[in-house]
């Protein structure tokens, strides 16, 4: 089977095939927009659009053979010949040798934009193709899963920086949250796109799919680190007799450096006291790196910090600790802790609390998060919407908005807009009505990819003030 490039063309809901014969006589120009219209953060870390302007749009992307496809595909699937816009697309192919006539301009991406502000706006340039702009809302909307992704990880990055700040050493916040993600989320395509997004705040992933994106469309050699770890089909086929040896294999593999070690297989406090900090202690010390204890289930805050017994004063008591300058417990810089399971920003802060109030300083700890950090969110965590705000017909512009009776919040915006900034806030104006200096950027004009951000650029723009 040969694998070909995806028909943009068919890369849109069914019924927009159908809208080119909807839009009022003598239409010319549609121009829409997208926003976050809330939702359960005030700020939006604006990431990932240019993957996708990359990956989908760039060149010309409408063929001779993209277009028969997708007329036999509508036909068949509507039932009626007459609905696709053969000479819509056909027009494309011809005046614009496949290259899509349209304009995106969009924020930086990295930039951190409160919610109801535009972030994108969409409009075609040529005035054959006004049914061309929102054709493409499907796709460019699929924007909401890295923006979601970026914020959440840098809401869960501010909160561990409270409780750094709080117990512990800020200048360790880069690898305090790993990225555990990958098995965790709908598809391939998903773990990059979200990993990708992580990496704007984080430094640390085993999702190399989030890696690979984030070398490939955002030019950085490296976004992210590992390091070696066990999992537990590699400590349980030792059998549970030979739990010890298993253990001790990780320390005699990887003598240097960092290494985790899942130890929750069978009793996690006497994998700590008795293997841990016990038989394997003189081994443990004498190893040239830091061990990483990894419990992998209960009810984390109870396994970790207030729980009788628990992991953290296990491991205070077999290896010792010193008090930091905020008169928190440190362990001995031989072992840390990561805690992998069932962590979501919910968890995180219940976690954190419970150290904290036990006298424990968040130096100890490092949290994995998969399916909480990548796939426990929609579109509607942060009310993405893309609407249409103006059009102009037969060389009248007019406003175009929705106001909703029974919805007030999905009230959409009206006009050509932009993204300003009045006094160090941002605010969303019309163009007609202000002078100030345009935010959004010229990302795509007319099948160019104009976008070329590096990840280093955007970890600066998304970096929490100090």
């Amino acid at each position: 089977m040969i694998v070909e490039q995806p028909n943009i063309i068919l890369m849109t809901d069914s019924y927009k095939a159908t809208h080119w014969k909807q839009y009022p006589p003598y239409s010319q120009y549609v121009h829409s927009y997208f926003e976050s219209r809330g939702g359960k953060w005030h700020d939006v870390v604006f990431f990932g659009l240019q993957y996708l302007l990359w990956r989908y749009l760039s060149g010309p992307v409408v063929t001779r053979q993209k277009i028969d496809e997708a007329e036999e595909v509508v036909a068949q699937h509507f039932g009626d010949p007459t609905l696709f816009n053969r000479s819509g697309w056909d027009y494309i192919l011809n005046a614009h040798d496949g290259y899509l006539p349209v304009r995106i301009r969009a924020v930086p991406e990295g930039t951190v934009v409160p919610a109801h502000n535009v972030l994108m706006t969409v409009e075609n340039t040529d005035s054959e193709c006004w049914w061309l702009t929102n054709y493409l809302e499907t796709l460019l909307v699929q924007t909401w899963y890295p923006c979601t992704v970026a914020t959440q990880s840098r809401e869960m990055k501010a909160l561990l920086l409270k409780y750094l700040r709080r117990t512990g050493d800020p200048s360790k916040i880069d690898f305090k949250l790993h990225d555990f993600g990958y098995r965790g989320v709908s598809s391939h395509e998903t773990a990059g796109i979200g990993g990708a997004a992580h990496l704007v705040n984080f430094k640390g992933s085993d999702t190399l799919a989030g890696v690979m994106l984030a070398r490939r469309y955002y030019r950085e050699p490296m976004a992210g680190f590992s390091i070696p770890a066990a999992e537990h089909s590699t400590i349980t086929s030792w059998g549970r007799d030979h739990e010890e040896d298993a253990m001790a294999n990780m320390l005699d593999q990887y003598p240097t450096g960092l290494v985790a070690v899942v130890s929750d297989s069978f009793n996690i406090f006497e994998a700590c006291e008795k293997i841990w900090g016990g038989s394997l202690r003189a081994k443990v010390l004498g190893r040239d790196g830091t061990l990483v204890i990894r419990p992998d289930s209960g009810d984390p805050p109870d396994v970790l910090a207030s729980g009788t017994p628990n992991v953290l004063s296990i491991l205070a008591d077999r290896f010792g600790y010193e008090l930091n300058s905020k008169g928190f417990k440190v362990l001995h810089p031989k072992v840390r802790v990561i805690q992998g399971d069932g962590i979501d920003i919910e968890m995180l802060d219940r976690i954190l609390y419970a150290m904290q109030s036990a006298g424990f300083s968040a130096d100890n700890i490092a949290f994995g998060s998969g399916g909480g950090l990548l796939q426990k969110l929609n579109r509607d965590t942060l009310k993405f919407a893309f609407k249409c705000s103006s059009i102009t017909v037969a060389g009248e512009t007019r406003d175009v908005f929705k106001n909703p009776v029974t919805d007030r919040g999905k009230a959409s915006k009206q006009g050509r807009l932009k993204l300003v900034r009045e006094n160090g806030v941002f605010k969303t104006v019309r163009r007609d009505l202000s002078d100030a200096n345009d935010e959004l950027m010229t990302v795509f004009d007319n099948g160019q990819v104009l976008a070329n951000w590096r990840m280093s650029e955007i970890r600066e723009r998304a970096r929490l003030p100090d």
